[in-house]
């Protein structure tokens, strides 16, 4: 019997070795693709779950248990939130107020860096950077710098403020449901503000004294800016009701202009341009003002000077809608609108979608927008929801410029959205609902009000990083079960055996930072925290402790442009090459190193 009972053990305990060595083997197959970088990260995370399945590695029934997962929910609600809230334009009003580009460059970056690492906190911290970028280009643009001095720093701040709460990065989201997955209950939405304010603080304190000076000063930077700069149009903006609040004429809205970098070409009234620039004259309901600038500065200053797109007056209903966007197209010859005009065609009636500009190798005219025939060679700015400019592009034959266009800032509703915004949080910090269900009630009122259309729910959703947590959640399980994270465990505490506790800390740290700035930091994190569990309960300490050693540390891939998605975003405006990030990130990644581990035990002691 005894001997029976032994046996089967044996046989018992090799079969759990083969798995585990299989487990091993699979995810080294996936770190190394991750690394070579030539696949999808989604498909690679979903091609090793099919496999492991295959292998009996994970359970038939739970294969596909990750989509339904609360962190991949939660993941999900965020950024479409953040979506709502940049299309409010809640966050450009802040940022256009603080951004000086006359600032001393150290004083800037700071400035900028504490407006990205708060704003980091609040929304996503891919869409902060999305929102800030632009700002800080055309910043550096007015001071004649490189942008490259200030795009790092402001990446980097952005990934900083995130570890500040929990929505504010996936990897906090991930720990979270982690700990409520094993310990009953997840971290709060401020559980991770001690160690992630320390941490920002000091982070954002080296990058705007300090950091910034470490970077190559290329003057090809300056001409990397200006490849990705967009085409200038001629487009008609209209006087409404909302603007006439007071005796203006045109050359009062010239410094708004100027800041934008708006050229005021003239004034239209009852069909006919006044005569010169028509700067002494007062600004009426119904009057046309002609502008010159980038699709993105147009925008801008017609939200500054609260001015309506041609086109709104007729087609209220369809114009002035949620999800509107500026796209770009060129016009090839043969095409439908070749000779024609915008109104000939029933451009806004038959489809809905204003021709707002013309772009035509920088040359001005003085027809109309609307009355202007249109040659081969011209480049439209088209303004409608996506599906009717997509309609719209293909009926009229032209070729859309992929990549060129331009989110509507919808910006009377910024308070709106910011206290539905503060509601959600408030419910979920006071336990009165769960976040996954405070989030869904911010999307919910984020559609009703226009701000997110149903289209966009989707479109705002990152779906290969949904992709990839799912598939990886059954996998990081299996790893745990088959006994992978109690292995890498072991060794780190026998590597530390003798030494202080905080030592293993460090060592968790270094080890989840290296994964980090190489890996995806949400897969990262799924195979850190069951390790960081596991020493937790070898050593007899708070788990609570190395959970939040791994939320940091996850965060923090400074070292490479592929560890984070904002460290890629700048690559090509800042004109950086892939050794550049290590001059800031390295010491960077000492700082929270020394930072964040006396921060950990004195908020979470051992």
């Amino acid at each position: 019997m005894s001997r029976a009972f032994t046996s089967e053990n044996l046989r018992y305990g090799f079969a759990m070795q083969t798995e585990l060595m299989m487990i091993f083997a699979l995810l080294g197959m996936v770190f190394a693709l991750l690394v070579w970088g030539r696949i999808r990260y989604d498909l690679i995370a979903f091609g090793a779950l099919i496999i492991a399945a295959a292998l009996g590695l994970v359970p038939k029934q739970e294969v596909f248990s990750g989509f339904g997962h609360s962190a991949v929910a939660i993941i999900a609600l965020v950024l479409i939130v953040s979506r709502g809230l940049s299309s409010s334009g809640a966050v450009e009003i802040v940022a256009s107020r603080l951004i000086d580009p006359e600032r001393p460059l150290p004083l800037h970056i700071a400035v900028v860096a504490v407006l990205a690492a708060g704003l980091s906190a609040i929304i996503n911290n891919v869409a902060a950077l999305a929102l800030l970028m632009p700002l800080d280009i055309e910043a550096a643009r007015k001071a004649k710098r490189a942008a490259g001095r200030t795009l790092m720093p402001l990446s980097f701040a952005t990934i900083l403020g995130g570890m500040i709460t929990l929505i504010g990065t996936p990897p906090n989201i991930v720990i979270s449901e982690y700990r409520q997955d094993v310990l009953g209950e997840p971290f709060g939405m401020f559980d991770f503000a001690p160690v992630g304010l320390a941490v920002a603080i000091a982070g954002i304190a080296f990058v705007s004294l300090v950091g910034w000076r470490l970077l190559p000063n290329r003057s090809s930077l300056e001409d990397t800016e200006r490849d990705v700069s967009k085409g200038r149009y001629v487009a008609e903006l209209r006087i409404g009701e909302q603007s006439k609040t007071q005796d203006l004429v045109v050359q009062d809205l010239y410094p708004q202009a100027n800041e934008v970098d708006i050229h005021i070409l003239g004034l239209i009234r009852h069909g006919k341009r006044l005569r010169g620039l028509g700067r002494r004259e007062e600004l009426r309901p119904g009057d046309f003002l002609v502008v010159e600038g980038e699709p993105k500065s147009i925008e801008a200053f017609m939200g500054q000077a609260l001015l309506e797109f041609a086109g709104s007056e007729k087609h209220d209903g369809d114009v002035i809608a949620p999800g509107l966007t500026l796209a770009e197209a060129i016009v090839p010859d043969g095409s439908r609108i070749q000779n024609r005009t915008s109104r000939s065609l029933s451009l806004l009636q038959r489809h809905s979608v204003t021709l707002l500009g013309v772009a035509r190798g920088g040359k001005s005219f003085q027809n109309r927008v609307r009355l202007l025939p249109i040659r081969a060679g011209d480049v439209l700015l088209l303004l409608g929801t996506p599906d009717r400019v997509a309609e719209a592009i293909k009926w009229l034959g032209v070729l859309p410029l992929e990549g060129r266009r331009t989110e509507v800032v919808q910006r009377s509703k910024a308070g709106l959205s910011v206290g539905v915004f503060a509601l959600a949080v408030a419910s979920a910090v006071l336990g009165l609902v769960p976040l996954s269900v405070a989030l869904g009630a911010a999307v919910i009122a984020f559609v009703a009000l226009g701000l997110v259309s149903g289209r966009e729910v989707y479109a705002s959703v990152e779906w290969k990083v949904i992709v990839l947590l799912a598939s990886l959640i059954p996998l990081a399980e299996a790893f745990e079960h088959f006994g992978g994270a109690d292995l890498i465990a072991g060794q780190i505490v026998q590597l530390t055996l003798g030494y202080p506790a905080w030592v293993s800390l460090v060592a968790l740290m270094i080890v989840t930072m290296t994964l980090s700035d190489f890996l995806n930091n949400v897969a990262t994190t799924l195979i850190a925290a069951p390790i960081s569990l596991s020493i937790a309960t070898a050593t007899g300490n708070n788990p609570d402790t190395y959970l939040m050693t791994v939320a940091v540390a996850a965060s923090c891939a400074f070292l490479t442009p592929i560890g984070h998605k904002n460290n890629t975003i700048i690559l090509g405006p800042g004109g950086y090459s892939f050794g550049d990030y290590w001059r800031i990130g390295l010491p960077l990644e000492a700082i929270v190193v020394c930072v964040a581990v006396p921060t950990i035990l004195l908020v979470w002691p051992l």
